[in-house]
């Protein structure tokens, strides 16, 4: 939509309100609401006066002030709020110079985009990224200087939780949730309203599945789009998920492994480069593709242990990316071999559906940065013609030692994909598409707030190991 065109596609709706809508470093969205009048044709210039220091990891609080830019592209009607309410992302500039603000998460996806186009390379990168979360009655959790524990209630759990109704009939067995019809999938209903709102939305949806782990693991699945876009789809998705589910009384979270002993949450991302309209990684090299997009496998995996931090970027993310639970751990590439990092889809033999699913992100990634550092590392193998190696199409999990010794690995936990991150960033900084300043905040931030606070507690289950000792 152009300014003129979002004012009328208010009006047409009777909204009452507007609410901007913008994401942080860690991919918490924050909005502020306006009555509709407050919306004319110079705010899409003029943008509305925020305070930017109380967004975690953004300005400090003698540079505080910044202006929300509304985005006419992102208008759509929000399915939830009593009051008409017009919603549209924004954009994140500064009062004074008018530029964009650096630390803005979309603003970086943007100048992927704009650094793709440049390169020569290509002129489109298309993103489809498959977001799981879990379905869950009731969470509980605390931590403080003498007491920690979290409580998960979920219907469809196969514990004997503290429902009065515990009937444990119809619950999938661990690892065995993938594609069953109800009683057993209890959330099929549920799903297929969060499908309807989402399309009501605007957003294009494939299909919507439970997945493998109990306690009511689900997928649904968008349609791919450009980098930004897809990026703007993945926010939209999110809020539209959490809130049918809580209007069910529901919970959901897309935390990486909140389950023991079951399968996490991935955020498997399909990616492919496009130029003048045409599919540029299709070809009659391995599996179908083209030289371009085996030089793209080699920069998502030369890099992909300095991208952990950024994909996978939380503590928890690093209880999914374990051995044995379907996790890619292991950085190879194959056809069909979900066992791979990278995978190359083989249902289509379209030259427009040839294209990289990268399988070790997770739905806790920013997808600004995500898709951003993804495509940056793509497109550093293809510029520097990085070799993925020979493909890896038997079951890494069945490899003997000394075969597995060749084969490199993610990092183990969240620091060690910090100090990957820290080592190797420089292909992010190309095209001044991620900034040093950007890179040193993430980490510093990362480290503080997340892997340090957690190192520092003392975890429940060292009670039942060390309590004796």
């Amino acid at each position: 939509m152009s300014p003129q065109e979002a004012l009328d596609f208010a009006k047409k709706n009777d909204a009452k309100q507007l609410d901007l809508r913008f994401t942080d470093i860690p991919s918490l969205q924050h909005h502020v609401s306006y009555p509709i009048g407050e919306l004319d044709i110079d705010k899409f210039e003029e943008g509305f006066g925020m305070d930017g220091s109380s967004i975690r990891g953004w300005a400090a609080i003698h540079e505080s002030d910044m202006l929300l830019i509304p985005d006419p592209n992102t208008a759509f009607m929000d399915p939830f709020a009593e009051t008409t309410t017009i919603v549209m992302y924004g954009d994140i500039k500064d009062p004074i110079t008018k530029q964009r603000y650096e630390r803005d998460p979309r603003w970086i996806a943007q100048k992927a985009e704009i650094y793709l186009k440049n390169s020569g390379v290509a002129d489109t990168a298309y993103f489809g990224a498959e977001a799981e979360f879990f379905v869950f009655d009731n969470v509980s959790f605390d931590q403080n200087q003498h007491s920690g524990f979290y409580f998960i209630d979920a219907e469809e759990g196969r514990w004997n939780s503290g429902r009065r109704e515990n009937n444990l009939g119809y619950r999938p067995r661990y690892k065995e949730g993938y594609f069953p019809v109800p009683p057993t999938d209890h959330y099929q209903d549920l799903r297929s309203e969060m499908v309807q709102t989402m399309i009501e939305c605007g957003l294009t949806v494939e299909c919507h599945h439970h997945e493998v782990a109990t306690g009511g693991q689900c997928e649904i699945d968008q349609r791919f789009d450009t980098l930004v876009k897809s990026a703007d789809n993945m926010m939209l998705y999110k809020y539209v998920v959490r809130n049918v589910a809580n209007q069910y009384g529901k919970t959901v979270t897309f935390m990486p492994k909140p389950i023991f002993g079951d399968n996490g949450s991935g955020m498997h991302t399909h990616q492919s480069l496009w130029k003048g309209g045409k599919p540029l990684f299709a070809g009659d090299g391995y599996a179908g593709l083209s030289q371009m997009a085996l030089h793209y496998i080699g920069g998502l995996l030369k890099h992909a242990r300095a991208l952990a931090a950024i994909i996978a970027p939380t503590t928890n993310s690093y209880k999914r990316l374990v051995p044995g639970y379907e996790a890619p751990v292991n950085l190879a590439y194959s056809r069909r071999n979900r066992s791979a990092a990278c995978r190359i889809p083989m249902y289509s033999a379209s030259p427009k559906a040839k294209r990289v699913e990268f399988r070790p992100p997770d739905p806790a990634a920013n997808p600004y940065l995500a898709f951003a550092a993804m495509m940056m590392a793509g497109l550093d193998g293809v510029l520097n013609k990085i070799d993925p190696g020979e493909p890896l199409d038997k079951d890494i999990y069945d490899l003997s030692p000394e075969e597995m010794k060749s084969v490199p690995s993610m990092p183990g936990s969240l620091d060690e994909a910090l100090d990957c991150l820290e080592s190797d960033h420089a292909f992010l900084l190309r095209g001044d598409v991620f900034t040093e300043e950007l890179v040193e905040t993430f980490i510093d931030y990362k480290r503080k707030n997340e892997a340090e606070a957690v190192r520092l507690r003392p975890h429940p289950y060292e009670f039942a190991l060390y309590y004796d000792i």
